[in-house]
């Protein structure tokens, strides 16, 4: 029992500690020229679609949640946008080649269209951020006829 209770300290004590370790937050409170949105003429309504599902995970601005202040859940979801922003970073847009610019409309079009982006464990905490059938075929036709402009 005295064991259990060391142990359970411990973790107390370690739980607490790690609390004052933070993390370097992805926050800019402005649009680059070379924003995905600034460089490109984005309907109203594909805007907002593409700010809720994407911009969090995508973009040098993350809208981090009031759980973000919580060790270790804010280490876990800075990985996560560090990951997302490797893939593809919307505050970059206009920094890749118009190679790299083709290939990521192509990778978004089949991600949107296959469900798999916006990603089930960021939805099921920003609802706001599902795509319905009819808003995944606008943001889609938005992207093929981008990438048709582009070629």
């Amino acid at each position: 029992m005295k064991i259990f209770k060391f142990i359970a300290w411990l973790a107390l004590v370690a739980l607490i500690g790690i609390q004052f370790f933070p993390i370097d937050r992805n926050e800019s409170y402005s649009r680059p020229e070379t924003d995905f949105m600034v460089v490109n003429d984005v309907p109203a309504e594909i805007q907002h679609q593409l700010q809720v599902s994407c911009y969090d995970c995508h973009s040098n601005n993350t809208a981090y949640p009031w759980y973000n202040n919580i060790q270790p859940i804010a280490w876990y979801l800075e990985d996560h946008v560090k990951e997302g922003k490797a893939e593809l970073n919307f505050s970059e847009w206009e920094t890749y080649s118009s190679r790299r610019k083709n290939s990521k409309l192509r990778s978004m079009m089949k991600q949107i269209e296959s469900g798999e982006m916006p990603l089930e464990s960021y939805t099921l905490i920003h609802g706001d951020a599902v795509l319905s059938k009819a808003q995944q075929t606008d943001v889609i036709e938005y992207l093929v006829k981008l990438k048709e402009n582009r070629n």
